[in-house]
């Protein structure tokens, strides 16, 4: 049975170093206002937002009757000085979910996203000769599998990828590399809908491309109109955010609707997580999240 999670980027606690940071709202409101607006899971968010205690962080999951389904790892794995550094991090929070008792909770593993300046600067636009050489490429590919690997032998956890604009996967092309350059039983494909379509994909053409591969779906959705603003103005990824690319579901382009009817035609039984990304401080994110909990619903779900 596919179940609807939301997680704490949704309200602006995102992984990257911030100035608005000290903005953010605490992690209690976060997970009173997922649960109050009808979502039955999240996602643990940056290490230190939720509590880094497992009985602690068992506690706070369950007394709001939530499962934690997940956590954002991010390593800059274009460089293998990052790689032990990687499987460190990845074992940190695997084994606080595994300790609180949600063991079949995933490792997201990303890019460390937002740091290269060319791929930040071009989001949604990535050109030509801005992407990995040849040898950047395996580097990446074995380094992702490796923390992968270490992952699943350490806590018999399952490891997903997570592509994301400002990163070196973005584009529908740099996807398909990666999963061609990596073991199918390790690595599997966190799907975002949003991120796909905004790096110039057709998210339903990828559900059908990587069926064997997606182990975990985020539901997000692109807005073009402010993707060719901050463009038009050299906007950066931040910029794009906050012209508000990832808008509400069904405000955007991604057919949801076509989304989920294949969905049931491939038996997906797995999580659907809602992201809406903002910037701290950004909008009212509980009305945002019972917004797209209600859109959901038209759609079955």
């Amino acid at each position: 049975m596919i179940k609807i999670a939301n997680a704490p980027c949704s309200w602006g606690a995102l992984e990257f170093d911030l100035e608005e940071k000290s903005k953010e709202i605490g992690f209690e409101q976060v997970l009173d206002e997922i649960k109050e607006t009808g979502y039955v899971g999240t996602e643990l968010g940056d290490w230190g937002f939720m509590p880094t205690s497992p009985e602690l962080l068992k506690t706070e999951i369950e007394k709001r009757n939530l499962e934690l389904l997940g956590a954002f790892v991010p390593v800059g794995l274009a460089n293998v000085s990052n790689h032990k550094s990687g499987i460190t991090a990845a074992l940190k929070v695997a084994e606080l979910m595994y300790q609180a008792g949600f063991k079949n909770a995933f490792i997201i593993l990303a890019d460390d996203n937002g740091s290269v300046k060319e791929r930040t600067i071009n989001a949604g636009r990535i050109q030509p000769g801005m992407g990995l050489s040849k040898k950047q490429w395996e580097n990446y590919a074995k380094g992702a599998e490796n923390i992968a690997k270490v992952v699943k032998e350490t806590f018999s956890m399952r490891t997903v990828f997570h592509h994301h604009c400002a990163g070196y996967v973005e584009t529908p092309k740099e996807v398909k590399k990666l999963l061609k350059l990596t073991d199918p039983d390790l690595l599997g494909l966190c799907l975002d809908m949003g991120h796909y379509a905004f790096g110039g994909g057709d998210p339903l053409e990828a559900l059908k491309m990587f069926e064997d591969r997606i182990w975990h779906i985020h539901f997000k959705d692109f807005d073009p109109n402010a993707a060719a603003l901050s463009k038009k103005s050299n906007g950066d990824y931040f910029d794009a955010i906050k012209r508000g690319v990832f808008c509400e579901l069904g405000k955007g382009v991604v057919n949801f609707k076509l989304i989920v009817d294949l969905l049931h035609k491939q038996n997906y039984d797995g999580w659907i997580v809602v992201e809406q990304d903002i910037l701290p401080g950004m909008g009212n994110p509980k009305a945002c999240a019972q917004a797209n909990r209600d859109y959901i619903k038209t759609l079955g779900l």
